[in-house]
């Protein structure tokens, strides 16, 4: 092992800069990205408990690819949850696309949405389904629930 004597303003210069590098992150303000448009943890349904819930006292919203459960229980803000089986969609690929494309309507919908518990359900006639396709029908399942909501 052969040992190189450096300078020790060179080395401060070169950690400085390294050190630098590290502190620098990104925010989403840097960015400019619409906060109130994200899906932090307290929007979703995280415990099998909570589906559980919603699971045994909801209400249905169903065509023939998407069912989404309404829970009964009234909360301070809407949250989403998945079941979306792999006997339904066998691709992790897919599943994740769907899962997105959810996740996207709901952060768009979620101001609307009354204060319930929702979990989405797919069956495997979504394959067959273009993504606006999927986009516009689970917008009117989102319009449906605000109305059904409304009335109870």
């Amino acid at each position: 092992m052969v040992f190189v004597p450096v300078c020790k303003p060179v080395a401060e210069e070169v950690l400085s800069k390294h050190v630098a590098r590290k502190v620098e992150h990104v925010s989403l303000h840097s960015v400019g990205a619409d906060i109130s448009a994200s899906f932090p943890r307290r929007l979703r349904l995280t415990r099998s408990f909570e589906f559980q819930q919603v699971f045994k006292n909801n209400t249905r919203c169903a065509d023939t690819c998407i069912t989404i459960l309404v829970g009964k229980k009234k909360g301070d803000c809407p949250r989403l949850g998945f079941a979306i089986a792999r006997k339904q969609i066998p691709k992790a690929v897919r599943r994740n696309r769907l899962k997105r494309l959810f996740r996207e309507s709901f952060r768009k919908a979620q101001h609307r949405l009354p204060a319930h518990d929702l979990v989405i359900m797919v069956r495997r006639e979504i394959l067959s389904c273009e993504p606006e396709k999927i986009r516009t029908a689970v917008e009117q399942h989102w319009n449906s629930i605000i109305k059904q909501c409304e009335k109870s």
